[in-house]
């Protein structure tokens, strides 16, 4: 555990990001995240500041292989309610890939000034959706 403050604290004197990203009021298919940084070469360097967007287009067509087709069409509040479920869930995963992303860019020794102003994640051809390695923007 002392070893990983100590890292912590070592990786906080080169960069910070911030990990305070709001869930909107009314989700759509089109998801953006926001991920501001700040990071310096050395201690004594000044700030650096700096933000990527990503950007995700969620498939919204049905997986029939995770749950069959309903034999009665739901109502317009039910599908609403799953459909705002699936898109918080996106959300969610793009969040925290997103911020994993950056972090990971960073301790690999990345300089901020290398990181895009925009970044479209990449979904798994599989699934149509977001794996571990969607948001990694320096692999292009």
């Amino acid at each position: 555990m002392q070893k990983r403050v100590e890292e912590e604290l070592r990786d906080g004197e080169r960069f910070t990001i911030n990990d305070l990203i709001w869930l909107p009021q009314r989700l759509t298919a089109a998801l953006n995240i926001r991920v501001s940084f700040s990071w310096r070469a050395t201690p004594d360097d000044a700030w650096n500041h700096g933000s990527i967007t990503f950007t995700h287009e969620v498939d919204l067509r049905p997986d029939y292989s995770i749950r069959p087709p309903t034999k009665r069409k739901p109502t317009k509040a039910q599908q609403e309610r799953e459909l705002q479920g699936r898109l918080n869930q996106a959300w969610d995963h793009l969040r925290r890939n997103a911020l994993y992303s950056v972090r990971d860019f960073f301790k690999a020794g990345g300089n901020g000034a290398e990181i895009p102003k925009t970044f479209q994640a990449v979904v798994d051809t599989h699934t149509r959706g977001l794996n571990n390695h969607s948001t990694k923007f320096w692999r292009e």
